[in-house]
């Protein structure tokens, strides 16, 4: 059974950072077509993509909030994809997702080509 499962999230003031971690099962990362999203959504929202990582690793793409302060990288090994958030900002608050792009090896933003999503976790920025 194909599974993501993030951790990581928690309470940080503004200015922190915090790593996500996407743990994968069921598949290997190490295949082909296996590019991941992080994606967010807070209250009242909806979802935004906010970086993802092709299946070689050498492709990523953030969104323009986040440019500068996270970062994206996998470690097939340990079949596990990490966002390195820092700097963070009150309006980084929301539920955080990873998922699975497996039709192709690049990176996309767009949720909908993603098949298989985690449960989320929740990311607070507050002081």
């Amino acid at each position: 059974q194909l599974q993501l499962v993030e951790s990581g999230g928690g309470l940080v003031q503004p200015g922190g950072s915090l790593r996500l971690s996407c743990a994968a099962s069921g598949f290997n990362l190490e295949e082909e077509y296996r590019a991941i999203g992080w994606f967010r959504q807070a209250p009242g929202k909806e979802r935004e993509g906010v970086a993802c990582i092709s299946s070689s690793g050498r492709g990523t793409d953030f969104v323009d909030s986040v440019k500068g302060r996270f970062t994206i990288s996998r470690d097939n090994a340990k079949n596990t994809v990490y966002l390195q958030m820092d700097s963070l900002k009150p309006e980084d608050t929301a539920v955080y997702y990873c998922a699975a792009d497996l039709n192709v090896p690049m990176c996309r933003m767009n949720s909908a080509s993603y098949d298989y999503w985690g449960q989320g976790t929740q990311v607070t920025v507050s002081s």
